[in-house]
């Protein structure tokens, strides 16, 4: 892209920032929320894109500090659209049916009050150490 304006010259130094701020999260991601939103063809179809925009626009509204990622297929393809929430020093959390207003739930009581709510995908696995 070449600068022609002052403007051009703002834009990407606002993408670069962006870019910077993504970096410097993850490195420290197990200090805030993280939210991974399933984004496989189960889950797009679904309406997991409009789910990661709508939590990504309302976490930055409340100023709620977090790093919102895309993942594949997590298995749940019958509950999508899905998401994992992690709460510092906490155990991931799994959502399914998260549309806009299940989002705005989840972050009313989950992400600020940090009290369960209805919607979790129960672990169907065990780890390595179990």
């Amino acid at each position: 892209m070449k600068i022609k304006t002052l403007a051009d010259l703002k834009k990407i130094k606002a993408e670069v920032q962006e870019k910077i701020k993504l970096r410097e999260q993850g490195e420290n991601a197990g200090n805030i929320v993280q939210v991974k939103v399933a984004m496989a063809t189960c889950g797009i179809a679904s309406g997991a894109k409009e789910t990661m925009s709508f939590i990504i626009e309302e976490l930055d509204f409340r100023g709620i500090d977090a790093v919102v990622t895309q993942t594949g297929c997590m298995g749940y393809c019958y509950a999508e659209p899905t998401i994992e929430v992690t709460l510092p020093g906490k155990d991931p959390v799994v959502y399914g049916y998260v549309d806009r207003e299940k989002a705005r739930q989840i972050i009313d009581e989950y992400i600020v009050k940090g009290e369960l709510v209805d919607g979790i995908i129960p672990v169907n696995y065990k780890t390595i150490d179990e």
